[in-house]
This record gives C-alpha cells, structure tokens and sequence, in this order.
C-alpha cells in the first residue's frame, strides 16, 4: 500500500503524513513533521481523507482553495500495517512499518483522548526503537533532507516557478 508524506506550506507549515487503505489515503496534519528519535511523540492532527490520484500531487493549490499553499512530495515509497489496519484505527492504536526513501522501519499512530471544543482528532505519531531509529541529538531528517523526492526542488522552488 502507498505512504506518503508532502511538505505543505499553507496557513501554517506542516507534513501531510498519509497511508493508503483501500481506495483512500488517510490523512494526518503532522505539525512539526516527522521524527526519526525512537520514542518522539509528534502530534499528528486526522484531516480529511484523500483520493489515491492525490498520491503524487506536487504544486500550489490556489487561494480561497481547501489547503491553499504549496504542496512539496517530501516522502514515498510503501506500508505494512501489524494486522488489519481499519481495525486498528478504530481502536486508536495502529502499528506499522514504513518503507519510504527517507523513513523506514517501524512506527506507532495513537489516538489521544478528545479534548473539549476539539474539531479533529489527534493522534500521536511516534518511532519505534529499531535499526532506522535516531538518538536524540542526532541530525534531524526534515533539515537534512528538505527537498521533494521527486523534482528535487524547494517549497520556495515550487512558489517560484508558479509564480
């Protein structure tokens, strides 16, 4: 099944972290990105679901559109859920192992307990201690490895050249 994580700079800058089940691709707003430290707890927000053709999608998404901004593919490749992934979700708590050109091995997505006035569902997102892990302190992997896994271009690159 399809993983894939997309760099989007709109209202905010986040990492659109998505994994395919079925014909759709679940969707988390991962605000400060993924972490390769084993343990790191990321916040992961659930956001609407995407069709598959959204997959590769690289570009702006025009203002007054759902999402405006730029859209960077940051990561591709692969999933395999530790059991059956829907009833996983629906109990708050998926394992699974990643096999992407800049994450790899295995990671955890947990529901937290809704808060008051919450309009989405948060999740943690979180790296399981394994031969893909990092030390806190090591370098992290959204600074050293910015570009698309595609084009090989900028979030400034992409803004630019659809200026």
């Amino acid at each position: 099944m399809l993983y894939r994580v997309q760099k989007h700079a709109a209202r905010r800058l986040h990492y659109d972290f998505r994994l395919q089940l079925g014909s759709v691709l679940k969707s988390w707003a991962v605000t400060r990105g993924p972490s390769l430290v084993a343990g790191e707890r990321r916040l992961a927000v659930a956001v609407e679901d995407h069709g598959l053709d959204y997959a590769d999608y690289e570009g702006v998404i025009a203002p007054g559109s759902y999402g405006a901004g730029v859209v960077l593919l940051w990561d591709r490749g692969t999933w395999e859920p530790d059991g059956d992934p829907a009833t996983a979700l629906a109990a708050g708590s998926l394992a699974f192992t990643l096999h992407g050109e800049k994450l790899s091995g295995r990671w955890r997505l947990t529901r937290m307990r809704p808060r008051p006035r919450e309009r989405h569902v948060s999740w943690l997102l979180i790296k399981s201690h394994d031969a893909a892990a990092r030390r806190t302190g090591e370098p992290d992997v959204l600074e050293e490895n910015p570009l698309s896994v595609v084009t090989g271009r900028t979030v400034e690159d992409i803004a630019a050249a659809a200026a």
